[in-house]
């Protein structure tokens, strides 16, 4: 619980420099945009965060959501099928390239890092080649307003209509992908934090070799953590396609597994695996994007966030070092 009091206390200290630094961080839109934006980049990073508790990585996000865009508009806009024909499909095949990722990690011993690393250009390359290497998007598509309304709509909005004509706004309502995050963030929380499963996953992490032996099968539980993270990242893939409404395969969802890995990391996750919380990711992605926005508020040019980014992300691994050691050093001492 110290990681993730440390890093809210840091995310509420942030947002109190932002607004003093430009009082818009605090408007409704700006609020409404953000918290948009960190429910779509949310439901991907819990995944690479399950992933990352397993001792693993995944840098096939971008490219995945990429591939799950480009079929998503195809499917829906020039192939003419049920959106929710194309919706299963697409998430079933999420699914079978998280188990190609986790037999080829678990069975064929390859280093999490290079079977991801070939996903990133494979998934990149088949995406490119599908669409023709052109733009896609919904333009002719039918019946999609309630997938719109997922990733773009308002839940919760509270309105009054004191006269004919005029409506009043009391409560500009939760953007659905927020909504959506935090209801994903509690079922995996408790899968997480208060099952077997759950354990499991910390115990292959901290030492998979001393699991194996007390019994567990660490081949499926590895596995079954990028199969999840992948399924999140097609569902994440799915909310993004209709938020942008187009999709360009060069470069749809770049970088997006820096914004995991960077949410993972300051949210508490150890790169070394065995650590992490769902609450930590969900508010290590809450603090990514508050940076970004302190970043587009100030003025700043934008090709300052990566280096925004990158400078986070080292400053995380830098202290979550610090206390492995400090940790590691206690135990030696027997305190």
């Amino acid at each position: 619980m110290k990681k993730e009091l440390g890093i809210t206390l840091l995310l509420l200290g942030l947002c109190v420099v932002t607004t003093v630094l430009n009082p818009k961080f605090l408007s409704p839109t700006n609020l409404i945009n953000t918290a948009n934006l960190i429910g779509l980049y949310g439901v991907f990073s819990l995944g690479a965060g399950l992933v990352i508790i397993t001792g693993g990585v995944d840098l096939s996000v971008g490219s995945m959501c990429a591939l799950t865009g480009v079929l998503l508009t195809l499917g829906v806009s020039e192939w003419q099928l049920a959106w929710p024909i194309v919706i299963v499909a697409v998430l079933l095949m999420a699914a079978s390239l998280g188990a190609a990722h986790g037999w080829l990690v678990t069975k064929a011993k390859l280093q999490p890092f290079i079977v991801t690393l070939c996903g990133l250009l494979i998934y990149r390359g088949v995406a490119r080649y599908i669409a023709g290497d052109r733009t896609t998007g919904f333009s002719g598509a039918k019946g999609i307003e309630l997938l719109r309304n997922l990733a773009a709509g308002r839940w919760f909005r509270m309105t009054t209509t004191p006269e004919p004509g005029v409506t009043k706004e009391w409560f500009p309502g939760l953007p659905a992908p927020f909504v959506i995050l935090i209801i994903l963030a509690v079922l995996l929380w408790f899968v997480l934090h208060r099952s077997v499963y759950g354990r499991y996953l910390f115990a292959v992490g901290r030492n998979e070799q001393a699991a194996r032996f007390s019994g567990i099968n660490t081949r499926l539980v590895v596995g079954s953590a990028y199969v999840i993270a992948a399924v999140l990242t097609g569902g994440s893939g799915i909310l993004i396609a209709f938020y942008t409404n187009s999709i360009v395969p060069s470069n749809h969802g770049n970088f997006y597994e820096l914004y995991g890995i960077a949410a993972a990391v300051l949210g508490g996750c150890s790169l070394s695996g065995g650590e992490g919380s769902v609450i930590g990711i969900v508010i290590g992605t809450a603090l990514l994007l508050v940076l970004q926005n302190l970043v587009n508020l100030l003025g700043i040019d934008s090709s300052l966030n990566f280096a925004v980014m990158g400078a986070v992300v080292l400053v995380g691994v830098l202290v979550d070092q610090f206390f492995q050691r400090r940790r590691s050093r206690r135990q030696v001492r027997g305190e």
